[in-house]
């Protein structure tokens, strides 16, 4: 009902939007008929900041297309931004003290994805990454790609029946994970599931739960039975190795699968939901793109990041989007905490923030919250669940994000397909969900007849474009539950 009353509220404010009628009359044709008209064309920046109309009275919306869509790896979109802006700051985790350039990111993200060949992965093999928020992380999620493995976001807070669920699910042939974080106990659950592992040779487990697991990586300490991270990404750096990496980016396809997310499993057993390179590089170009990014001077471009990295919110939004536009990552900490982020964005001058709604009400509500220096703010990314209208006008007028946008979306969407501009008015960030997504499709259906409904009508919100996922892993008939022949994805809302 949210989505439903979002789309709704959507056709309303588009055809309030100065300029949007105008656009559909002149985009449609030429410079010279429209002169002859009497109407001037809209620039490119003004069709950008126009969203399209529902036609003939019906729920179906298409996104607009005059920008072309990106046929590029993750890795190769890495690289041209490491080249183009190197010495620009890509990466600051706080709490291990890190801080790299877009440059220095890339050496290391190559001699990780290098290292990860050396020790037997090849192009195609699943990688579990299994931790809070880390430099590690962020290495991974890189380097993976950057070799072709596909990477599989394990929830952190996972406990040995979900993690062995998952890992043999996909296949994993490694585990990356800390020893401990907090109360959680890496280690000592993974050998619940593999007793073997205490006695295993690094990279050689043989577990009779998990016969495909066969190398784990520790991030921060020597463990028995596992390979540190550490030395991975040292046997990475030899030239011998660096070029078995470049030999393997030669066969690397946009279309790849590159990462396995998992929903929430609401409707049964949780379902490894698969992008590829092209879903995620292209979700987080539209994302940077609507937000502005490619306006912003390096100052006013520093993104801060308490959402976890194992949700698209965060890998997607947050990673992707500073790899995309050489924007500044911070991670604010390694799971969520609201003084910890406003710390970051005095003490890193941050000017965007992302989070769900809960946590801009835990930043909100910190009894210093007065204390902070959050004069650099200017937006940022509000995302996961309904908002109420009175937290939006609160964080715009008591945090200055002004250029707040709301954002919807699935993990099967890769994830944003729905997305407020930075100048719309604070009743339309309130009340609706955003606007259509560039090259985007979305209806609202009759759930029994399968029939594309009138305005103002509830029913079953469908999307459709480069956004859907590839499929569940290894899970045909629910891909094909979830997605039709024609290729829309049924969001089941």
């Amino acid at each position: 009902m949210a989505v439903y009353v979002g789309m709704l509220r959507l056709g309303r404010l588009c055809a309030r939007s100065p300029g949007a009628l105008v656009a559909r009359a002149a985009l449609s044709r030429s410079w010279q008929e429209a002169r002859l008209q009497g109407v001037r064309p809209l620039s490119s920046e003004e069709a950008d900041r126009t969203a399209p109309l529902p036609i003939g009275g019906l729920s179906y919306i298409q996104g607009r297309t005059r920008r072309r869509l990106i046929s590029k790896t993750v890795g190769r979109c890495l690289d041209a931004t490491a080249q183009r802006v190197p010495d620009q700051e890509a990466l600051i985790v706080l709490q291990e003290n890190i801080r790299l350039t877009f440059a220095q990111l890339k050496e290391e993200v190559d001699k990780a994805a290098s290292g990860l060949l050396s020790i037997g992965l090849r192009k195609g093999d699943r990688l579990g990454m299994w931790g809070p928020n880390s430099y590690a992380w962020v290495l991974i999620q890189l380097a993976t790609a950057q070799a072709g493995i596909i990477l599989v976001s394990v929830n952190p807070a996972y406990q040995s029946m979900e993690l062995e669920y998952v890992l043999k699910k996909v296949g994993c042939k490694a585990l990356v994970f800390p020893k401990q974080f907090k109360t959680q106990q890496y280690y000592s659950i993974l050998k619940q599931i593999c007793p073997e592992l205490e006695t295993a040779q690094p990279g050689a487990l043989k577990s009779q739960r998990l016969p495909e697991l066969t190398t784990l990586i520790s991030v921060d300490a020597p463990l028995p039975g596992t390979l540190l991270l550490d030395e991975v990404v040292a046997a990475g750096s030899t030239e011998q190795h660096l070029a078995q990496l470049r030999h393997t980016q030669q066969f690397l396809s946009c279309h790849d699968p590159i990462n396995i997310q998992f929903t929430s499993g609401t409707t049964g057993s949780p379902k490894g939901a698969t992008l590829s390179h092209y879903n995620i590089v292209n979700n987080s170009n539209m994302i940077g793109e609507r937000l502005r990014l490619h306006q912003k001077k390096p100052e006013e471009s520093r993104l801060v990041l308490p959402c976890p990295l194992y949700h698209c919110l965060g890998s997607v939004g947050g990673t992707m989007v500073s790899v995309m536009y050489g924007s500044t990552l911070i991670l604010s900490s390694p799971v969520f905490n609201g003084k910890n982020a406003l710390e970051a964005i005095s003490r890193e001058r941050g000017s965007f923030l992302y989070g769900t709604p809960t946590m801009f009400v835990d930043i909100l509500n910190q009894p210093d919250f007065s204390s902070y220096d959050i004069s650099t703010m200017r937006g940022g990314v509000i995302a996961g669940s309904p908002v109420p209208p009175e937290l939006i006008r609160a964080i715009v007028n008591k945090m200055n994000m002004k250029e707040l946008v709301v954002a919807y979306g699935t993990t099967e969407n890769s994830p944003v397909t729905f997305m407020s501009f930075p100048e719309d008015t604070l009743e339309q960030k309130a009340e609706s969900v955003g606007r259509i997504m560039p090259h985007t499709e979305a209806q609202i259906v009759n759930t029994e007849t399968g029939t594309l409904l009138e305005l103002n009508t509830p029913g079953e919100l469908y999307i459709r474009g480069y956004c859907v996922m590839l499929g569940y892993w290894d899970e045909p008939q629910k891909t094909e539950e979830a997605v039709s022949h024609d290729k829309w994805y049924r969001t089941g809302l």
